[in-house]
């Protein structure tokens, strides 16, 4: 069971990395470079990641890190390694709050850039814009935080995990 604990923790612990990461590297580069492009490239180019990242490596990253921190948690729990369920409980929590914040926000907000149609035929790109990016970007570096205090949590019930 200790292996199971182990190997579930680490497991949790990089795909939330990778979700972090990622969240991260929208905040500091690709939203930035957007930021200088034209109204047009920037909704053309988000359009198209936002077809592109569903795909399995992505939904391993985002639905994995859920998955394997409750799985941690729950080994934890039930087999004598309760001293890091406080901070499993703490990055189950923030990412659970992440999850809110990409539902309620980012996803809403990408499906209408897509419904908004092929970029040549919107009649105001600049409009559009405005209404993904005003909001999209700040969701995403709550993401970004929610994310990064999760990792920071599954590390620290690494440490603990360790001294058992």
């Amino acid at each position: 069971m200790e292996i199971a604990r182990l190997v579930s923790l680490i497991a949790a612990t990089v795909t939330t990395g990778l979700m972090a990461g990622l969240f991260f590297a929208f905040d500091v580069s690709v939203m930035p470079a957007l930021r200088r492009s034209d109204d047009r490239t920037t909704i053309q180019v988000m359009q198209r990641v936002n077809v592109a990242i569903i795909n399995g490596w992505f939904m391993i990253g985002f639905l994995g890190a859920l998955l394997f921190t409750g799985l941690a948690l729950a080994l934890h729990l039930t087999s004598g390694g309760g001293a890091a369920a406080a901070p499993l409980i703490a990055a189950l929590v923030a990412y659970v709050l992440q999850l809110g914040v990409t539902g309620r926000v980012n996803i809403p907000l990408n499906n209408a850039l897509e419904q908004a149609g092929p970029v040549e035929r919107i009649a105001d790109p600049g409009a559009v814009r405005r209404a993904f990016e005003s909001r999209w970007v700040p969701a995403n570096r709550w993401r970004t935080l929610l994310c990064t205090i999760a990792l920071g949590c599954l590390a620290w019930a690494l440490v603990l995990n360790g001294r058992l």
